[in-house]
């Protein structure tokens, strides 16, 4: 059995006569999620978070315990050998493994998120049966759509399969494919026809051990460094039919949807990350750090400092789930995830830049986790949807209600 499991589906509940709550009330199933998680990272993640980060690999140990935990199977059925939790769980999860390391937090959360669920989702009987019971236990996934000119205009992809007697042949470059080190199984974005444009492109799933994929480079970066981001090269890489994810040309549906609930991810990463850093720092300026024969948390200034910070981390949780829970109750939430991740990544970014300031030379110094968390932060601007792109989408939304 796994480590966390919950007999009932949240998604089967009816929520239209429950009463309401408070968006971060969190269920039994969800309490026992945070806490649980919570001590796993300050013991077994935290004493290794500086020989990650500096090594710029992630330990396999932590990789195992992730499965050993349940961690890696957060939403896959419990037949499938998951634990077939709902996808607030997850989000708690990310969020407090972020706590500690937000390295850790997006390998767990592009597995979670977008590779097992594009087979949850769209996967037929088959490949659930085939791909679902080692993702769960033993294998870590990875998502291609990026290429070198195509990340925001993610469409825009040049990666082409093409039909064969016994399946397809892939050719093309992936770029910043996170996972890419530790994964076995990788879901993959190629244009069947070009000629359609976007709407060729479609899903595959490719094993690591392919002829013809190869790590061409792997990326030395300014923060998350234990987290594996890699060039990839597809020479022609041949799978079965059995391999195709969903229907020829869904590829972009099937990318949208898995980006807007990972979008929701993203934002619990950053949620997290801002809690850690600004708890790393609060502990520090009220119990350790003394200036003018005062703690300096003690000062009026510096107070006002911490309030407003930990004021704006509620106010991107909050969000983040009010986003999670209108996915859940099978709400429309795609401008919802986006102000939750552009919101989320703008307070990761302040908050922890500020934590270094309120630590003075020990926020500085490589010894603690300010700097690097301070360093992590900045992805979140970036990846699964620039905070332009954000912005875009939110605007969109709120153009479409508001045009007459």
């Amino acid at each position: 059995s796994r480590t966390f499991s919950t007999t009932g589906r949240w998604r089967d509940i009816d929520l239209t006569n429950l009463n309401p709550t408070p968006i971060t009330l969190l269920s039994e199933t969800e309490a026992l999620m945070a806490e649980s998680v919570s001590k796993f990272a300050q013991e077994q993640i935290g004493p290794k978070v500086r020989d990650m980060d500096e090594a710029e690999a992630m330990d396999p140990a932590i990789v195992e315990l992730l499965f050993e935990q349940g961690l890696m199977g957060i939403e896959i059925p419990e037949d499938y050998g998951g634990a077939e939790m709902n996808f607030t769980a997850a989000i708690v999860a990310i969020e407090e493994l972020a706590r500690v390391d937000p390295s850790v937090s997006v390998l767990v959360d592009v597995h979670n998120t977008l590779v097992n669920t594009a087979i949850v989702k769209y996967g037929d009987a088959d490949t659930k049966r085939r791909w679902l019971p080692q993702l769960a236990t033993s294998t870590v996934g990875s998502f291609c759509l990026s290429e070198p000119a195509s990340g925001s205009d993610a469409f825009a992809l040049q990666t082409k399969a093409e039909k064969t007697a016994n399946g397809y042949k892939i050719n093309g470059s992936k770029m910043w494919i996170t996972n890419s080190i530790e994964a076995g199984v990788f879901i993959v974005f190629a244009n069947i026809d070009p000629g359609k444009g976007y709407k060729g492109i479609t899903a595959f799933i490719v094993e690591k051990d392919t002829p013809g994929f190869s790590i061409a480079k792997k990326e030395k970066k300014l923060g998350i460094r234990a987290s594996s981001t890699c060039v990839l090269n597809f020479d022609d890489v041949e799978i079965p039919r059995s391999h195709l994810l969903g229907e020829e040309g869904q590829g972009y549906k099937i990318a949208i949807s898995l980006l807007n609930e990972g979008r929701i991810g993203i934002a619990a990463q950053m949620t997290g990350l801002a809690l850690g850093a600004w708890e790393n720092a609060a502990r520090y300026v009220w119990n350790d750090r003394r200036q003018f024969g005062q703690l300096v948390g003690t000062f009026q200034g510096m107070q006002h400092q911490l309030a407003q910070a930990y004021t704006e981390i509620s106010a991107a949780r909050a969000l983040v789930y009010n986003a999670a829970r209108k996915k859940e109750a099978g709400q429309e939430f795609v401008m919802d995830a986006a102000m939750a991740k552009l919101y989320a990544s703008q307070v990761a970014g302040r908050v922890s830049g500020s934590a270094v300031e309120w630590m003075g030379g020990m926020g500085f110094v490589r010894e603690g986790i300010a700097e690097k968390m301070f360093r992590d932060s900045k992805i979140g601007a970036i990846y699964e949807g620039t905070s332009n792109i954000q912005l875009q989408t939110i605007a969109k939304q709120l153009q479409n209600s508001y045009t007459r």
